[in-house]
Order: structure tokens, then sequence, then C-alpha cells
């Protein structure tokens, strides 16, 4: 049994002094308030969070950060010549390579407070085309393993190049399955996962996916009642298609046709219109946000204050893993919404802390959206937790009351102690146990994926 005396600790109810947590096989087994009186087993901690769920990841995509950044000769770059160069890279990654990029994006997320993440996986085949869908699965776990991060694994069914094409790309080749070879794989992934990965069910898209195809994975993920994710109306291009092909938005089709519940997590759904926003709240859907990423692309902005104010729930992910820091995310969620509507505290509602709701909705959001529920301090839950150094000149100042308001909007240096998932320290003084190791096989690998800068 692990035990931690927190000087402060985020509870389900709010801060509260003084509490000791009591862990056993990897789950929270008793919380207790007003500890004031240390023992020699416990842990010592200034102040301690939950961890938060990374709702949206692509793993292999942190060796594209930063490599995408020239402008292109035709004028305008836009979501669909940054995939281009998306897909080159895609290409050349095997299951050593992905293995070992995988590693150092999970190490990276345990270092700034992600708990657990949802990876949201296409790239099945190997790069000469063959099939070998096992070995990328399994990259992905070992990774997780390496790691110590709570993983989801949402395989991702990609059939076709879109809505009017029925067959893959050449460049899409190593994503696409068919759907019963989907199914296949995703039973094949439940069979083995260890009682650490949850497994889900993902459709890439609408343009991607049939409609077919759709209704037979919606049904498993019922069956099964696990996670189903998908992106959707990411790009104004593809809602257009959509009205051409449905005669409906990507939104008001899925929720005319579907029925999507509290099981399913829809990413971005940036270009979504009011009606469609009502409606989908009452299904009890997370909608997963990407700031950076969305930033990043040149994607638009989520309407988040009308989503918000009909009960929406949300969760952050990292997703091309041009940042990775949940509190990055969180910030400049906010921030966007206050650019675009040119007013200050968007997210909060009347005498809330902006700081304070986007952590909640982000905990419990990300929990859902995984499948697992984590991110709660209180027994019977996975222990997963952030110690936070209280001394940090990020809190000079700042009592329970303020103290998340600095953590998401203060854009300094995150005051992370150690990081627990399992019951198990995966982070300790900042730092991932396995770094170095880590760092290396990263670079490694990714030197071969760009020769020209490996100088």
């Amino acid at each position: 049994m692990t035990t931690i005396l927190a000087k402060k600790a985020f509870l389900r109810t709010g801060w509260a002094n003084d509490v000791r947590l009591r862990m056993s096989d990897g789950l929270i087994e008793s919380v207790e308030t007003g500890c004031n009186v240390g023992s020699d087993d416990d842990f010592v901690a200034s102040v301690v969070i939950p961890g938060i769920a990374n709702a949206h990841s692509h793993a292999f995509q942190r060796a594209l950060a930063g490599h995408a950044e020239q402008r292109g000769p035709a004028g305008r770059d836009t979501f669909w010549s940054w995939r281009e160069q998306m897909y080159r890279l895609a290409g050349s990654i095997d299951a050593h390579g992905l293995a070992a990029i995988a590693r150092q994006a999970f190490s990276e997320m345990l270092s700034v407070g992600y708990t657990s993440v949802a990876e949201f996986h296409y790239l099945h085949g190997k790069p000469n085309g063959g099939r070998g869908r096992c070995a990328m699965f399994q990259a992905i776990a070992q990774a997780a393993a390496d790691t110590g991060i709570r993983l989801t694994y949402v395989p991702v069914l990609y059939e076709r190049a879109g809505f009017d094409r029925p067959g893959p790309a050449a460049q899409q080749l190593r994503f696409s399955m068919s759907p019963n070879e989907f199914v296949d794989h995703y039973e094949c992934a439940r069979e083995t996962a260890d009682k650490n990965i949850t497994v889900g069910i993902g459709a890439h898209s609408l343009r991607a996916v049939s409609e077919s195809s759709l209704r037979r994975l919606a049904d498993v993920s019922r069956r099964d009642e696990c996670p189903m994710h998908m992106h959707i109306a990411e790009q104004p291009a593809e809602v257009e298609q959509c009205l051409a092909r449905y005669n409906a938005r990507p939104v008001e089709w899925l929720l005319g046709e579907l029925s999507p519940t509290d099981h399913w997590c829809l990413v971005h759904a940036t270009h979504i219109t009011v009606e469609e926003l009502a409606s989908l709240s009452q299904c009890g859907a997370v909608v997963c946000l990407c700031p950076s990423t969305e930033a990043n692309l040149g994607d638009g902005l989520f309407p988040l204050r009308p989503w918000l104010d009909q009960g929406g729930r949300i969760a952050i992910g990292s997703d091309s893993q041009i940042t990775i820091n949940p509190y990055e995310e969180l910030r400049w969620l906010e921030y966007g919404q206050r650019l675009s509507g040119r007013s200050r505290n968007v997210v909060a509602g009347p005498d809330e802390h902006s700081g304070q709701v986007l952590f909640e909705q982000a905990v419990k959001g990300g929990g859902l959206a995984c499948g697992h529920g984590a991110g709660q301090l209180r027994a019977g839950m996975p222990a997963d937790l952030v110690t936070l150094d209280g001394e940090s000149a990020m809190f000079a100042g700042h009592d329970a009351e303020t103290m998340l308001d600095a953590l998401v909007f203060v854009g300094a240096r995150l005051p992370i102690d150690r990081v627990m998932v399992g019951g198990e320290w995966r982070v300790i003084d900042g730092v991932h146990v396995a770094n170095s190791e880590t760092s290396r096989g990263f670079a490694e690998v990714v030197r071969t994926l760009w020769p020209a800068s490996a100088a």
C-alpha cells in the first residue's frame, strides 16, 4: 500500500486540506481529510490534483512536429497541404520506429500531467504495403507499458478517400482495412490487451467511412459499451461534401442516422451550427477539442460558450503533438474564445474561475471519452494523480481559490513534482523515470526519418 499526505488536494467536492490518500492494487482505497499528523509511511506532498486524460492522440505525429512549417509554393497552406506531408512521414514508419516515437510522446505526456491517452490509431499496415496490423498495435501497447501511461487504444477504420471515392488513395493504403478486417482487429485487441488498456472503436470520419460500415461500428460499440471516437466537421470542405452527398451537415447527419450516446467522442466538431449543438448536447456525447493542433492547421474555433450553455461535455487532446501540455491546451482553448468574442473569462459562469472550470471539464470529459472514468480523487477510482510544488513561484500569492487559474493561465514551467498512474510513480522530480533512454531511442529513429536534419 502507498499513502500520500497532501497539504492540499483537489477532490470531487473541491479543495481540501490535510488529505491522506491510500492506494492499493492500482486504485485509491480511501480518502481522509483533516489528517494533519503524518506517519513514517506517508509520502508528503504539497498539492495533489487528478491527472488529465489526453482524449485524442496520433502518437506517430510527434515525429512531424516542427517539420511542416515551411510555406509551400502554392501561395496558401491549409490542412490539406499539411496532410500530404503527414502522409509522406507515415509511409516511412515501421513498428520499431512507432514504438520509439510513441514512447517519447507518452513520456512527455506524463511529465506534464496527462495520466492517460486515447490513441486514435490508423497506422495499421507496414511501410511496404504489407498487412502486419497487429505489429503496429503491439508497438503502441508496448510504448504505453514502458512509460506507464494508461492507454485507451482506439483502432480506426479508414476505408475510402472521400465521399465520392470508394477506395483509399495510394498514400492511404497502409491505413485502410475492410470492415471485416477491422472488426477482427478490434476483437484481437480486446482479447490480447492487458488490464491497463481500454479498447475502443474509431471511425476516421464521415468522408473516410461508408454509411453501412459506420452503422456496423456503432452497433459493435453499443454491444460492448466501449468508447466510439470519430473526427467530424473539422474542415469546411468536409461539410460541403457531406451536404452534397447526404443533403445534411456532418453532425446533423450523424444525429439523425446513428443516435450517438455518452459513449461517443466527437473530435473537433469545429464547423457546427447552434441547432446541431443543442441536439448533440442532449445525447451526452463528449466533444474533444485540440486547440494547439486546430490552430496549427488553421481549422477554426469551436463555439465553446454555446456548447457549455447547453450542458455539453468537453475533453482535450494533443492530436498532432505540436504541443504536449494540457494546461497550454486549456489556456488556448479559452484564449481562442476571448479573441473571437473580444471578451474575457468566456468559459466561466457568474463568479466562477476560468482555470478551475476548464480543469474540471477536461478531467470529467476526458475520463468519460477514454472509457475508464479516471480523474477523480475518490475511493474506488484509479490511482492516477499529480503532485505539485506548492512553493513554486507560479503559486506565490495564490490560495486554493485561484491556484488552478495560475496553473492554466501562467505560461511558465509547470511546477509538477511527481506523477502517479495506477499507484506507480512514473515521474519523479518532474522527469519521467525512463527519460534519457526514451529520448535516445526517439532521436535515433527520427534522424532516419529526417536524414537531411541529422547533422
